[in-house]
């Protein structure tokens, strides 16, 4: 059977490089490349880190790029400090050097060379803002052709955001970050007739990270990737906090795990609604994870993460 070709485009949140693990240990994807955006991250250490994560599983062969594509609305810093933690973790700082590429081209101009190159379509597995998704199409249009579908953790369709008020005054609560920090070209890709397969917080809201996951994870630390989610996890304990990119990029793996829904929707790009993805009648016709064996996710990243 041949392999889904995939670009993944990541934002360097933890679970961001959660995800990152999670994509490296399936063998029915070729990974084509990892872009960082500098969104929910500082992106130097984001960049150094995934680097590092390459290289400790054994994919320095894969190249990473940097974005240098900007957004409207920036993440709050305690949200992006964390980069400069997880590079500095001891598990991925036992060598002087990195050996995995970091290409010469920006992450926006990457992406376009990947697609273009490509012998097949390529899913886009995406896990911040699809800002360098829009800006690549308006920069190189005939990468649309190229484009398979896009898999994307974003949105908030029938739930409340996650915009809190104490750090964006002024939003009324429907918006959901990676489409909030730049709605403008959210709204740029729902013009394009690419496939969208979203995982909104619809879904992620019922898939919590639990004590007891980081626990199990813990009796599995003699593997030195669950050791690195162990401790990636332990960061966010004192959090309310989900499988938001992890539960998106785990359908690459096992799609037969969930249920998608149709929707007509639309991206609100300015006003208190700014980075809220509305259901609309006659709107763009996306798909939405709707339901998702739980039983079956969880076990699944333990025993991916067994390595």
């Amino acid at each position: 059977m041949s392999k889904q070709l995939v670009l993944m485009d990541h934002d360097g949140g933890v679970d961001d490089y959660l995800a990152t693990m999670l994509l490296l240990t399936m063998d029915n994807v070729e990974l084509l490349g990892i872009v960082v955006t500098p969104a929910d991250c500082y992106v130097q250490p984001a960049v150094s880190a995934t680097r590092k994560i390459l290289d400790l599983m054994g994919f320095s062969h894969i190249p990473v790029a940097e974005s240098t594509v900007r957004g409207i609305n920036s993440f709050p810093y305690l949200y992006r400090r964390d980069s400069y933690i997880v590079d500095n973790l001891p598990i991925l700082n036992q060598s002087d050097t990195i050996n995995t590429l970091l290409v010469e081209e920006t992450g926006q101009d990457f992406m376009i060379k990947v697609l273009r190159e490509a012998t097949a379509p390529v899913t886009l597995m995406v896990t911040g803002p699809l800002t360098n998704v829009a800006v690549a199409l308006d920069k190189a249009p005939d990468i649309e052709a190229k484009i398979h579908k896009i898999v994307w953790m974003g949105g908030a369709l029938n739930v409340s955001g996650n915009i809190e008020k104490n750090w964006e005054p002024g939003q009324n609560g429907t918006a959901e970050w990676n489409v909030y920090w730049d709605a403008v070209s959210a709204a740029r890709v729902w013009k394009s007739q690419i496939e969208i397969i979203m995982c909104p917080l619809d879904l992620t809201n019922n898939v919590p990270m639990t004590l007891e996951l980081v626990r199990k994870m813990g009796r599995q630390r003699h593997y030195p990737i669950s050791d690195l989610v162990g401790q990636c996890y332990a960061l966010v304990i004192p959090q309310d906090y989900y499988c938001w990119d992890v539960l998106a990029t785990a359908y690459l793996g096992h799609p037969e795990f969930y249920q998608l829904r149709e929707w007509e929707t639309e991206i609100i790009t300015t006003g208190p609604s700014q980075g809220r993805t509305k259901v609309v009648d006659g709107g763009r016709k996306i798909y939405a994870m709707d339901k998702v064996d739980k039983e079956a996710f969880y076990n699944y990243i333990l025993q991916q993460w067994a390595r």
